[in-house]
């Protein structure tokens, strides 16, 4: 157990050093998104969503601007959004998203990553019933009646409100982004983080061991510069 608990930390601080990367890695998804959809965040959800995830990492504004800027750039015109699902040790599903200008170099490292540590790349499909896309928002709690919320945003297309720790946690179905993020800003409420992510429909729980061998393979899968998100299973 102290050995996975040292992994663990380790494996915290080197997530402080990720965030080098972090930047780049939102500024390729706001490029994509303005490429996809038009370079206005009002008509274009994808676009919106980016800016928001980008917001809450405290990204300028000069670099959202710049990034926006580069989708009707020479440069944006090879970039293109790859998905791949996986497995990995203990049952673990593993659904990763990448942008590149390169598909035949990402695969090949995706492939290589998921080799090292004990796992394997499915083909594209296999896990479509095993994960949910939905219009993740996070907020402080506001001072307002939490039913009453929960009643506001139902037409918005809410799903699921939840509470916890201080922070309401706002779900819908991930088409609803664009409908629950104008019905939240109409309450004045900005949230501290807002995305599209991909929820497990059947969270399995691992031992501290188990994650730690995990968790080998999501790092390696992270600290690639073509690897956007990653999404397990694990509750």
């Amino acid at each position: 157990m102290g050995r996975a608990f040292e992994y663990r930390r380790a494996a915290k601080e080197k997530r402080w050093d990720k965030m080098s990367k972090i930047f780049p890695k939102l500024a390729k998804s706001i490029t994509v998104a303005a490429k996809e959809g038009g370079p206005d965040p009002d008509l274009n959800p994808k676009l919106r969503t980016a800016i928001l995830a980008a917001k809450a990492q405290n990204m300028p504004k000069d670099n959202i601007e710049a990034a926006i800027k580069r989708a009707s750039g020479k440069d944006a015109q090879d970039i293109k959004e790859v998905n791949y699902e996986g497995k990995a040790p203990h049952g673990t599903l593993i659904f990763v998203e990448c942008a590149t200008d390169n598909p035949t170099r990402t695969v090949a490292n995706v492939k290589a990553h998921f080799n090292k540590c004990g796992g394997q790349v499915l083909q594209n499909g296999s896990l479509e019933f095993m994960f949910s896309r939905k219009a993740v928002f996070e907020f402080p709690k506001p001072d307002m009646d939490l039913d009453e919320l929960e009643l506001t945003l139902i037409d918005s297309g809410l799903e699921e409100l939840e509470e916890h720790e201080g922070n309401v946690y706002v779900y819908g179905d991930y088409t609803s982004f664009g409908s629950l993020s104008h019905a939240l800003e109409e309450l004045g409420i900005e949230p501290s983080k807002a995305s599209l992510q991909r929820i497990p429909n059947n969270p399995i729980t691992l031992s501290e061991e188990q994650m730690v061998e995990v968790e080998k393979l999501i790092d390696r899968l992270e600290d690639d510069d073509d690897v956007q998100a990653v999404y397990t299973n694990i509750a």
